[in-house]
């Protein structure tokens, strides 16, 4: 039997973030919340927190270190991952594993993984290191292309590049918005889709692989935008992303909830990304499943029983963005965002704001997808993100 209370530490206290510290400790943890930042989400509910540069390998060995937690869950990119395989041989559990965290940091390794050694269908791609060989390797995927740094996080750096002539602009975006030390952008041929789907993918420690309804999603600027759950798709396409997800997931190893991402494109499933935690389309699962991906992730990586999981109908969310630069935030429009029966929204609590920032969420269930993702943009729409200076 497992003692409780264990210590859990955040590296990265985003939104994600705060729902994992929240889910850990309703389980009994202490969460330890750590960023580059101070008051970040996961911070405002989290035992205790740490500030320091994530991708300082000396300063995330020491916290980590000093504070000895029972698991370490990395929950953004931009780490120091050579720091985490140390610490994993020093007998730190790191999920869902050191290699995975590395794997998924960088496009390439986990495209190479993907497509080469276990021979899953993707995008055709290239990488370039300068811009001069991103126009070599452009042309022969046709055009458009999609231009994205090999490291980065919440679509930053990418663009649709229509024609060689916008390559040039399109390298400097990538190096100006990427995260870490890598200067390669990987390049891909731009897939006409007919649905983008995240599989959320449990991996027991002592059990089989779970899988959650698949989660439709849209996106714009190469970031989570609104998803529903179910998204609709045929038996066949779902065995084929079950199966591939099953395939690399066993590879990475490891427990924890994995975040897959797959093109539909006629009955083909084409692999896209992999993220080796809960993911962004997944917060529609706080208002569609029993146990939501964050309580999904915390019982795999506790080692806990998951007996049944059982989902709406329908449910849909919907991103509240911010529209401008605010040092302090402020809101209206919640009391006729909360109108509506089977509508939640949920603030994140970002202490500052930026164009096209997430700052939350609305959710909606009931049970029909057009209603509720109809609910969800209304209640999104209620809300509005302010200078909160000005409200004090």
């Amino acid at each position: 039997m497992t003692a409780f209370p264990r210590t859990v530490m955040l590296l990265g206290s985003g939104e994600l973030g705060k729902e994992v510290a929240i889910a850990a400790q309703r389980l009994g943890c202490r969460v330890v919340a750590c960023d580059r930042y101070a008051n970040a989400p996961a911070m405002q509910v989290a035992d205790t927190s740490e500030v320091f540069p994530m991708t300082d390998a000396t300063a995330l060995k020491e916290v980590v270190q000093r504070h000895r937690p029972d698991v370490v869950i990395p929950e953004i990119e931009a780490l120091a991952v050579e720091a985490l395989a140390e610490l994993e041989q020093d007998g730190i559990t790191v999920i869902p594993t050191a290699r995975a965290t590395a794997f998924t940091m960088n496009r390439d390794q986990i495209r190479d993984l993907a497509a080469g050694d276990l021979g899953l269908r993707t995008a055709r791609f290239a990488y370039a290191s300068n811009a001069t060989e991103l126009k070599r390797v452009s042309a022969p995927l046709g055009w458009p292309v999609v231009v994205k740094p090999v490291m980065s996080s919440s679509g930053k750096g990418q663009s649709v590049v229509q024609t060689p002539e916008q390559l040039d602009q399109a390298w400097e975006a990538a190096m100006a918005n990427a995260r870490g030390t890598s200067k390669q952008v990987i390049v891909e041929e731009f897939l006409e889709f007919d649905l983008e789907i995240t599989l959320l993918t449990i991996r027991q420690r002592n059990g089989e692989t779970l899988f959650c309804p698949p989660i439709g999603h849209e996106q714009e600027r190469g970031d989570y935008q609104c998803s529903w759950q179910p998204a609709q798709m045929t038996d066949a396409q779902l065995q084929q992303a079950q199966t591939m997800a099953r395939t690399v997931t066993d590879n990475l190893g490891g427990a924890g909830l994995f975040g897959v991402e797959f093109f539909l494109c006629g009955n083909e499933v084409i692999f896209s990304e992999l993220s080796p935690r809960p993911h962004d389309t997944g917060l529609v699962t706080l208002i569609s499943q029993n146990l939501s991906e964050f309580e999904l992730h915390l019982r795999a990586v506790l080692n806990l029983p998951i007996p049944q999981l059982e989902t709406a109908p329908a449910a849909a969310s919907r991103v509240i963005l911010a529209d401008r630069d605010l040092k302090t935030v402020a809101y209206e429009g919640l009391e006729q965002a909360l109108r509506e029966a089977g509508t939640q929204v949920l603030l994140f609590g970002k202490p500052d704001a930026r164009p096209n920032r997430r700052m939350g969420v609305a959710l909606a269930r009931g049970e029909d997808l057009s209603e509720v993702r109809a609910k969800a943009d209304r209640a999104a729409a209620c809300v509005q993100v302010l200078d909160g200076s000005a409200r004090r």
